[in-house]
């Protein structure tokens, strides 16, 4: 079996690569590794878990509850939230408990309704380290011990939403969101029933979209993420247009992401809202280092936006996980990715949409500006992003495509950026190329795609992955 965890947990089509049997094995080898290593106290591990709207998302959290407790962790169930819910509640958000040891939280994030995931965060909030997720593979393994009598664990169930993740995040608006009107796209995912009673107590004049994951007649959940949500815009841009919004914000699922549209309908992107968010911080003296962390997938146009106002720009890896090693490596209190992943260190251990879209909106109501006018500040360069469906997405790395990539940034010199990945989550090559004009961005795009495509189908033995790590 290859390793299991991604960038961001484990993930793979429900019921088929991530099963209820993996699932339970998978929590029962967390909360012994847990139980293994904790460090003082007398009462067991305690750990949280969340899930978004997905139907398999029911099966896999009785899977996860059941081997917590089965290996000796009290279980908090907190139901459907959103992703950051669970990460504030192991950072110490969650009232009415000890602070939990780990959290789990059962979702495939932006990934389309057949899929399914499980992420877990460590001590204080944060995603965990390679080498706990390597101890944890390492015990599935391996028999476990299995406690017995009152060493099992103990599940609670709280009732009602979590009104303590929203009653932090309101903390951190030092002012009104008063005379803004505001769509709201929940995906059909874990934002539907926190994102518009969040921006409605700040002040907002709300007006949700897709915000019902559940038919009137009892039914399967919606399809979540399907023709809506941050990775389909033009339903919320539709809207924002038919209501004369001043702006409208998308979620995923589970409501980690945030993207925007402006009153005439255009998109706001992850690198135009982080560059509104590190302007509003240097302006009030609060960006350390003047310094913001960005992915390598930012506009080239994001850069040159930030470095003209004096602010330096960090890159890393593509993941919120390697945002926020390389925000703590530096200290930094921000960082983000062009998908809509921001984090906010002063208030967050991981990405957080609603906090996201609780700033941005704050930025619009204390400048007075509109969103169309904050977020122009990035003039971004053409950028066409292809994503190659393959068998394999190591050819990534083969020596063609690597020929090719070289060939095209050679082409392109300072004028513009080559960048072909794999993508973390799906069997996809994504290859992103900017240039100084659309059509030769899309020209050099489809002839690296081509590249791709001709080494994936090469005559070499190639297997699937059964899991789709992220």
């Amino acid at each position: 079996m290859g390793r299991l965890f991604g960038t961001d947990g484990v993930r793979g089509v429900a019921n088929r690569d991530l099963t209820p049997e993996l699932a339970l094995a998978l929590a029962s080898a967390a909360a012994d590794e847990l139980v293994a290593h904790r460090r003082g106290g007398a009462r067991r591990p305690l750990v949280v878990v969340g899930r978004d709207t997905r139907p398999s998302g029911e099966f896999l959290e009785a899977a996860v509850v059941a081997g917590l407790s089965a290996a000796g962790a009290d279980v908090v169930v907190l139901g459907v939230v959103p992703t950051p819910t669970v990460a504030c509640a192991v950072a110490g958000g969650l009232p009415d408990y000890p602070t939990p040891d780990l959290g789990v939280m059962i979702s495939a994030s932006h990934n389309p309704m057949p899929d399914n995931g499980i992420k877990l965060f460590g001590p204080g909030g944060t995603k965990l380290a390679d080498t706990v997720e390597d101890a944890i593979e390492e015990r599935l393994e391996h028999p476990w011990t299995r406690p017995t009598g009152d060493g099992v664990g103990r599940v609670h169930r709280p009732t009602g939403p979590a009104t303590w993740y929203l009653d932090a995040l309101l903390t951190t608006l030092p002012h009104s969101l008063a005379g803004l009107t505001v769509v709201v796209d929940c995906a059909q995912g874990a934002a539907s029933a926190y994102a518009p009673e969040l921006l409605t107590r700040a002040g907002a004049t709300v007006i949700p979209l897709f915000d019902d994951p559940a038919r009137s007649d009892g039914g399967v959940s919606a399809a979540i993420n399907d023709g809506c949500g941050a990775t389909h815009l033009e339903a919320l841009q539709a809207a924002v247009l038919a209501h004369g919004a001043d702006a409208g914000i998308a979620h995923d699922g589970d409501a980690d992401r945030c993207l925007a549209v402006d009153a005439t309908g255009a998109v706001v992107d992850g690198d135009q809202i982080l560059a509104i968010c590190a302007l509003a911080l240097q302006e009030e003296g609060r960006l350390k280092a003047d310094t913001v962390v960005a992915t390598v997938m930012s506009n080239l146009g994001f850069t040159l936006a930030l470095r003209a106002r004096g602010i330096e720009v960090v890159r890393s890896a593509v993941g919120d996980r390697y945002v926020l090693e390389a925000m703590r490596d530096g200290g930094f209190v921000l960082g983000g990715e062009q998908s809509g992943h921001l984090v906010f260190a002063e208030w967050a251990t991981t990405g957080d949409g609603l906090l996201t879209a609780l700033q941005l909106l704050g930025r619009m109501a204390v400048s007075g500006r509109s969103l169309a006018e904050l977020a122009g500040v990035v003039q971004r360069l053409p950028q066409v992003l292809v994503n190659c469906r393959v068998v394999d997405r190591t050819v990534a790395g083969h020596p063609d495509v690597v020929a090719a990539v070289a060939a095209a940034e050679a082409r392109l010199g300072d004028t513009g950026r080559v960048l072909v990945r794999p993508s973390g989550t799906e069997p996809l090559v994504r290859v992103m190329v900017e240039a100084p004009g659309d059509a030769e961005a899309a020209a050099v795009a489809e002839e690296l795609r081509r590249v791709v495509a001709a080494a994936d189908s090469a005559p070499a033995p190639r297997a699937e992955p059964s899991l789709l790590p992220q």
